[in-house]
């Protein structure tokens, strides 16, 4: 716990450029951070790891897009991965009853659309030509 309760006040100090050489511009990050961890951990974890899970599978969706436009940069093709991705994140958020909670019978349609209208995006986004670099 301490290294991720470090890590979080380093990124926050870095995000909101705040130095770090004084004690008391620590407590700003470090008290804060102390106080949502004790409310986290009374919280179910059956709960907390539905939500850590949903924001990792979204994280994954998220670098396979970006990797995608790069490996298409590359004359590579690999959106599949993403869109697949795409449609598994998005139906769980429309499905779950943490998240929005809506029957799959609505969810699994919601998830595939947006899922090929982030691959629509996709193919709009690699018809632009690229912009140089200096």
């Amino acid at each position: 716990g301490d290294t991720a309760f470090r890590s979080a006040r380093l990124v926050l100090a870095d995000w909101f450029k705040i130095d770090q050489n004084k004690m008391q511009k620590r407590l700003v990050l470090c008290v804060p951070l102390l106080a949502i961890g004790a409310f986290v951990g009374h919280l179910d974890y059956a709960i907390v790891w539905r939500y850590f899970s949903w924001t990792n599978q979204t994280l994954a969706m998220i670098v396979l897009w970006t990797a995608s436009m790069y490996l298409f940069r590359e004359k590579k093709i690999t959106a599949v991965p993403a869109t697949f991705m795409s449609a598994v994140s998005m139906t769980y958020f429309f499905c779950a009853d943490e998240c929005l909670g809506l029957s799959t019978a609505v969810a699994y349609p919601v998830g595939i659309i947006l899922a090929a209208l982030f691959l629509g995006i996709f193919i709009l986004a690699t018809r632009k030509p690229a912009k140089k670099q200096a």
